[in-house]
């Protein structure tokens, strides 16, 4: 007996051993991915014009669509993807027809002491890619098991329903290096729609959205019908009536659709039942513009990130350089104070719960806009400031950072 005990106990220990090791290989000091978490405004263009041309509102059960994505929108989702819900980065490369996945993650149990490297070659096929290789860290494995692993872990944190759905809709895709995009045809489902529904916002958040409309009604219900508020006088009371950090959200969410004119009942349907608010007009500083950048662009922050939101705030600026009203710096300021106050919002900063204590003004939320050029047509945008990179313009967001930084909210918590 003794002797049994002996072997079991130093076969366990032998299994530890080889398990920390395989361990250990997965483990790397280096990150094989290293590169900012910015989004591009030409992702944004193509993000939107990707979901134009497959809106699933206008989508017939079963139809059999096929469509195209830039390598460089799938890239960029990629390295979103890895930033905003894996604490890392990531990468999307094609070379022929296979692609090569990087992520290089930084889990919160490794403290910062490592990364957790992977690297997946895909390859084109019918139905989801084929897994031709993969590597965690310096571990290779066997890419038999990739996609069995794959459907367990998704299964095991909710999301078996999904990988289901998204295995039976999707019929091909296709890698193309040479054009730099992936073809993908699939069958529409409507019950992806709903499961994206219901991924994008959970029921508990759902009813904490419409206890913030409900607010919001019953806030304004008592002012005549086109009205003009200061937004502060409305941003307190919400963000007071629930101070967790999910019902704050659900409040913002519910004033940028409320300012972006877009009925709420386009992303949960049963919105259509709920309280409706009184149409009027909140103002920031004195402009209706002011205050739906800033609220936008907070929403933005608390929901997607600090990223996405910056990315879509300059893309509406350059698309309305050409179609619209003008480039205008002033509204880039209050987006990028909007971004600010989000990310604020989302880190749950105790300068913001104190500013919530108080009866603050538009002066603390929004930097002084004087001087800021305005309206600028596609033609003379391009000759004064050129762009991203330009000195002109780079020097007149390093204005705006100074202006956003000498507010006591924004200067205490260094701007995001």
């Amino acid at each position: 007996m003794r002797r049994l005990l002996a072997w079991l106990a130093g076969t366990l220990l032998v299994l530890v051993l080889a398990a920390g090791g395989l361990l250990l290989a997965a483990f790397e000091r280096q990150a094989l991915v290293s590169r900012p978490a910015t989004i591009t405004p030409e992702s944004i263009a193509q993000a939107r014009r990707l979901l134009l041309t497959n809106d699933p509102r206008r989508l017939q059960a079963g139809e059999v669509r096929r469509t195209v994505i830039p390598a460089g929108l799938l890239d960029a989702a990629v390295n979103y993807a890895a930033t905003r819900f894996a604490n890392g980065r990531g990468a999307l490369m094609l070379a022929g027809t296979q692609a090569e996945l990087r992520l290089s993650l930084q889990p919160a149990w490794l403290a910062g002491t490592g990364h957790l490297n992977i690297a997946a070659t895909l390859r084109s096929a019918a139905g989801l890619p084929a897994i031709a290789s993969l590597r965690l860290g310096s571990l290779p494995l066997p890419s038999a098991l990739a996609e069995p692993l794959l459907g367990l872990l998704l299964a095991s944190v909710g999301y078996g329903r999904e990988w289901h759905l998204a295995r039976q809709a999707i019929r091909e895709v296709r890698f193309e290096g040479d054009y730099r995009r992936i073809i993908v045809g699939y069958i529409w489902q409507p019950a992806l729609l709903e499961h994206a529904r219901s991924l994008a916002v959970a029921p508990p958040e759902q009813e904490l959205i419409r206890i913030a409309q409900s607010n919001l009604a019953g806030l304004l219900a008592a002012r005549a019908p086109g009205s003009r508020i200061p937004l502060e006088k409305v941003l307190g009371p919400l963000l007071a009536a629930d101070d967790t950090l999910a019902g704050r959200r659900a409040t913002l969410l519910v004033l940028a659709a409320f300012l972006a004119e877009r009925n709420l009942a386009t992303l949960l349907p049963e919105a259509a039942a709920w309280t409706r608010v009184q149409p009027l007009q909140l103002t920031l500083a004195g402009r209706y513009d002011s205050a739906q950048h800033f609220v936008i662009s907070a929403a933005l922050a608390a929901w997607a990130g600090e990223p996405l939101a910056e990315a879509i705030g300059l893309y509406k600026e350059l698309a309305d350089a050409r179609h619209g009203y003008g480039f205008s710096f002033a509204d880039l300021a209050a987006d990028r104070a909007g971004t600010s106050f989000g990310e604020l919002l989302l880190s749950r900063s105790p300068e913001l719960d104190q500013l919530l204590g108080t009866d603050f003004t538009d002066t603390d939320l929004l930097p002084p806009l004087d001087g800021l050029p305005e309206y600028l047509r596609q033609r003379e945008f391009h000759q004064r400031y050129g762009g991203p990179g330009n000195p002109a313009y780079d020097r007149l967001i390093a204005e705006i950072e100074r202006r956003l930084l000498a507010l006591p909210l924004y200067r205490r918590n260094g701007a995001s």
